[in-house]
């Protein structure tokens, strides 16, 4: 064994303790914050921070969840996360993929089948809120097989191993920042998936944004609320959606 060898364990093990250091000390305003505002908060990793994503990223930021803005430019995200204080960042889509304990996917469509094949083993049993929506002028032949197969199948199709949740697809950002934590009766999110964790999970991420979760099925029943279908451009509230849906309350 050369003799130089001992050392260098010991120096390798004073780095691995700085950095853990390092580390620990990074998410101490994270812990202070979530103790400061009710409890553990999650790791929100956003993928597409244009006006949805930016949007709704934003509102989880307020309600205390740490969030990492993500596109192919982030250094066109500095001023919304300087906008937003100490919990929101800016990264690469992989860095929000591993950053994030929940994902939030809005991005164009037809770019689903790409992110799948460039991210597919890394986004592999991550629970996913999925607000991207099929445009067949924009996003091509995906629209139609969205439209041929339902949403929520052909978004699974593509993010295949993924804990996907349907949410908060069918209102504009504008509706999203301007109805936000209104006083009650809150505005109804539709929300539909197989995973009934990450049902769960986004229920809680929803009335965290200020809305009202209605759960209307499986991925398969996703297709009642993409563009075109009764539940699409509902701004109204949970017991009125429930009734356009003749979902039982």
């Amino acid at each position: 064994m050369p003799k130089h060898e001992p050392f260098d364990r010991r120096r390798r093990g004073l780095f691995v303790a700085g950095g853990a250091l390092v580390f620990t000390a990074a998410l101490r305003p994270w812990r202070a914050l979530a103790q400061a505002t009710g409890g553990p908060k999650l790791r929100i990793g956003v993928i597409g921070s244009g006006h949805i994503g930016g949007t709704i990223g934003a509102l989880w930021v307020k309600a205390g969840h740490p969030v990492l803005f993500s596109s192919r430019h982030p250094d066109e995200l500095n001023e919304l996360v300087a906008g937003l204080g100490p919990l929101a960042h800016a990264g690469t889509v992989a860095q929000a993929i591993a950053f994030g304990d929940a994902l939030f996917v809005a991005v164009p469509y037809g770019a689903l089948p790409q992110l799948g094949q460039d991210y597919g083993g890394v986004l592999r049993g991550k629970i996913t809120l999925d607000a991207c929506n099929a445009v067949a002028a924009r996003d091509g032949a995906i629209a139609d097989e969205a439209e041929r197969n339902g949403v929520g199948i052909t978004s699974q199709k593509y993010l295949p191993g993924t804990r996907l949740v349907r949410a908060l697809n069918t209102l504009s950002y504008r509706i999203f920042a301007h109805e936000a934590n209104r006083p009650d009766p809150k505005l109804a999110i539709p929300i539909a998936g197989d995973d009934p964790e990450a049902v769960q999970l986004a229920v809680g991420l929803i009335r965290d944004a200020g809305f009202e979760p209605v759960l209307v099925g499986k991925l398969a029943d996703a297709r009642r609320f993409q563009r075109g279908a009764a539940g699409y451009g509902q701004a109204v509230t949970a017991a009125e959606l429930k009734q356009k849906l003749s979902i039982t309350p």
